[in-house]
């Protein structure tokens, strides 16, 4: 009886699939690697809080302390730290194409403009593009003026400095050099400290005068916390604050990058000097 054979064969078939399918949802379930869900939960949950501090860090946090109630001076699109009268800008080629003729009206305003920095080089070979004309028209326009390296560890040193000094031809008024230092590049503290100290000697050499030591406070005390970084004047970026959380001795303090001044469409970096009108020109170059 064919037809009678072919039912118990396909039977045993369909049995033989259904044990087989049991048996691997079995393993599946009893995999040791398989994560349980109260864990892929946390992870998630912990996911989106990173991303939410990320957020809130670089987009809330910012415009939260331009908006915030200010009990002092409100200048240029924020609360502006009380007791001084100096301020100033730092700018690169972020900040695109200047109108030097608007900015310099800020001269004139209640919170007078004093000084511009300008990004001049970075690493061993790149150049800020709108340096030369930034600096030039700085000039131009009245502006105490100074250009800043930004310092990249990988790179040998000897080589930063020399290719700052080629570009960089500072004249009298001008303000001492200035090197930004904010990362690391893997290197050691003493291999950190130890390449900084090359550009600063060079640099210093070449111009005769001590450059000034642009970083955040925090990396200081960590990676350039050695007293031989003390004798540079010192420039101290820490944002978001009433005051300068910093006991040592400063001379400029970078303490927003959501400014808004005529003459500069984009947002910008707001600085003040610690002291008089006065005692900053008594910083800037006398060249012979």
């Amino acid at each position: 009886m064919p037809v009678k054979k072919n039912a118990q064969t396909n039977t045993a078939r369909r049995k033989a699939v259904s044990r087989t399918s049991s048996s691997r949802n079995a393993k599946k379930r009893k995999s040791p690697h398989t994560m349980p869900t109260w864990v892929r939960n946390t992870l998630a949950v912990c996911i989106v809080l990173v991303f939410a501090a990320i957020f809130y860090w670089f987009f809330v946090r910012p415009y939260a302390y331009r908006w915030k109630p200010c009990y002092g001076m409100k200048g240029y699109g924020v609360c502006l730290p009380c007791s001084y009268e100096v301020h100033g800008i730092d700018i690169s080629h972020y900040q695109g194409n200047i109108d030097w003729e608007s900015l310099a009206q800020n001269k004139e305003s209640e919170f007078p403009l004093h000084f511009v920095f300008m990004k001049a080089t970075e690493g061993g070979d790149h150049g800020d593009e709108r340096f030369a004309q930034n600096f030039e028209l700085a000039r131009k326009y009245g502006f105490v003026r100074g250009a800043y390296h930004y310092f990249i560890p990988q790179t040998d040193a000897d080589k930063q400095a020399d290719f700052f000094i080629r570009t960089v031809q500072l004249d009298a008024g001008d303000l001492p050099p200035v090197l930004d230092v904010e990362v690391t590049g893997r290197k050691s503290v003493p291999e950190l400290q130890a390449a900084v100290r090359v550009w600063l000697d060079k640099v210093e050499a070449h111009y005769g005068v001590k450059p000034i030591l642009y970083t955040s406070y925090k990396f200081k005390e960590r990676y350039l916390s050695d007293s031989i970084f003390n004798t540079y004047p010192y420039w101290i970026a820490h944002y978001y604050v009433d005051s300068v959380r910093y006991e040592g001795k400063w001379h400029f303090w970078q303490h927003t990058d959501v400014g808004r001044v005529s003459g500069i469409k984009e947002e910008v970096d707001l600085d003040v000097f610690n002291g008089t009108l006065e005692e900053l020109l008594g910083m800037t170059l006398r060249l012979p």
